[in-house]
């Protein structure tokens, strides 16, 4: 529906080809739609009568308040929903709302509702005991209530219940959370700093600096053998858990000595029969025997 909006001084006209509307019909039938029982709407369009042709099965509206775990759930349910005394059953009542249940559950599970009927059974049993003159026991001992073992039952009953719902709320793994899976390797060998040929070269450099700071000037033909300082760097090394690089030379006795030492070092390391480590960069370097495995 178009209208238009007159300005002040001049008439509203309709356009000549525009079809005339009434309002009054519209709203009637808006009315008459919305009176009308509206059972659902398919494609936006209301749906007020029901197909002739439309089948709804006779259990396809049951709807099912309640769900019990067993004839004692059942019991207790309707002990606590009329807030009876545990210890002090109305049987009657309780018998005759129970037998009620029953009914409805034998309709559409016999083997289910089996269970149910033994209890229900039970209850009958112990009314009718009630029911009964009290005898006196010969000793002299007051007669147990019949209901006396159901409600221990029941009381142990929901001890169980409310025990298994605390344990329900607490965090459970794979529901709640998930526990983190660390591989740990146990086979692998603590790792020392390597030594690089740039710190063994750094520090030969320092030692050659400071051996010619103490050479003497005699000239001398001395037989240095390797294996011979490679047997007296184990000797050193062998009453001390570690020493330092530069302590392993002795500056006063000339550079071929320390030439020949420093090949000693190097072919005991090539050996494994010493280890030279460091504990960080520039750090000081330590020689010391290698642990050779039995």
């Amino acid at each position: 529906m178009v209208t238009d909006t007159a300005t002040p001084g001049e008439e509203a006209t309709a356009a000549p080809d525009a079809p005339a509307v009434d309002i009054t019909q519209v709203a009637l039938a808006e009315a008459a739609v919305q009176t009308e029982l509206v059972f659902a709407r398919i494609h936006g369009e209301p749906l007020t009568r029901l197909p002739h042709d439309l089948y709804i099965p006779p259990d396809a509206l049951e709807v099912f308040l309640e769900s019990f775990e067993g004839p004692l759930d059942l019991l207790l349910y309707l002990i606590r929903r009329q807030n009876f005394n545990i210890l002090d059953i109305p049987l009657a009542e309780v018998t005759r709302q129970y037998l009620a249940y029953i009914e409805e559950i034998r309709r559409h599970n016999l083997e289910l509702a089996a269970e149910y009927l033994l209890m229900a059974a039970l209850l009958i049993d112990i009314k009718s005991r009630m029911l009964l003159p009290v005898k006196k026991a010969d000793t002299g001992e007051a007669v147990e209530d019949p209901r006396a073992e159901l409600a221990r039952r029941l009381l142990e009953y929901e001890r169980i219940k409310l025990g298994a719902q605390q344990i329900d709320t607490l965090p459970q793994a794979g529901r709640d959370f998930v526990a983190a899976q660390v591989l740990i390797d146990q086979t692998v060998e603590p790792r020392l700093p390597e030594v690089t040929e740039v710190d063994l070269r750094t520090a030969w450099a320092d030692i050659l600096r400071r051996a010619t700071l103490v050479q003497h000037h005699r000239i001398t033909r001395e037989q240095l053998s390797v294996r011979e300082h490679m047997t007296m760097v184990l000797r050193t090394l062998q009453d001390r858990r570690f020493a330092e690089f530069q302590d392993m030379f002795d500056p006063s006795r000339g550079v071929p000595v320390l030439v020949v030492t420093f090949i000693a070092l190097l072919e005991l390391a090539k050996e494994s029969l010493i280890e030279i480590t460091q504990a960080e960069a520039y750090a000081p370097i330590y020689v010391r025997l290698a642990y050779l495995p039995s």
